[in-house]
């Protein structure tokens, strides 16, 4: 069985070498870079599974890099991101990273955290129980194809965003909490309140669908419940 494939970019050495002997040892194939310009390169001759971006880099930041990678690919991304800096989760989230981790942080957490977004990646791609198409509103879901078109029009979503619109669509008619939308998707992760993970990747995906926020066609929230699509 072919091993996945992953891309880790972080200019400080002992961490990239550390989590690539982790990931190494869980049988991973793993391409390790220090600089973005070599591992962009790396994503138009490897095909990618999974990247790991760390935000400080010495030639652009983990955001530019994310972002052209998000024009091409749709491979789960994790960002790497310091200590305290909140607004760095956001931005990641919102130019299309599908999960962050703050350092320091414990290598065998973030090898739990790729397993969860590969079985999740590889759920909606490849797996053929998955075959059907979803229809509201003409917001269409083909989740074998993995693609997603709104008016005929096709949207570029990232494997999180693509997770949370088939969850909802799937309970359509019903109230899902960001807890329950985070544990459907990270399932070895833990969940606390203070987590602003779905509700970033909810404003994204509404700016990609043009919904409002205030009269919102498709995703409304239900304050102090969640988040639901009408029946």
């Amino acid at each position: 069985m072919p091993k996945d494939k992953l891309l880790i970019v972080d200019d400080e050495h002992e961490i990239a070498d550390l989590i690539s002997l982790y990931l190494e040892n869980e049988g991973f194939q793993v391409f390790k870079f220090y600089n973005a310009v070599d591992a962009f390169q790396c994503t138009q001759t490897e095909n990618i599974d999974l990247a790991i971006l760390d935000v400080m880099l010495p030639d652009m930041n983990g955001f530019q890099l994310c972002q052209q990678i998000r024009e091409t690919h749709h491979f789960p991304i994790i960002m790497l991101t310091a200590k305290g800096e909140g607004m760095d989760k956001i931005t990641g989230l919102s130019l299309g990273a599908d999960d962050y981790m703050t350092k320091p942080f414990q290598p065998l957490e973030l090898v739990a955290r790729v397993k969860a977004q590969l079985r999740r990646y590889k759920r909606y791609n490849a797996d053929p129980k998955e075959e059907g198409v979803i229809v509201h509103s003409g917001l269409v879901l083909d989740i074998k194809a993995h693609s997603c078109t709104l008016n005929g029009k096709p949207l570029s979503l990232t494997p999180t965003e693509f997770s949370i619109l088939h969850i909802l669509c799937q309970k359509k008619g019903s109230v899902v909490s960001a807890e329950e939308l985070f544990r459907l998707i990270w399932k070895d992760e833990y969940y606390t309140k203070n987590n602003n993970t779905i509700t970033a990747h909810i404003r994204h995906l509404r700016d990609k669908m043009g919904d409002s926020y205030e009269h919102p066609k498709y995703i409304k929230t239900v304050w102090g419940y969640g988040y639901k699509i009408e029946d």
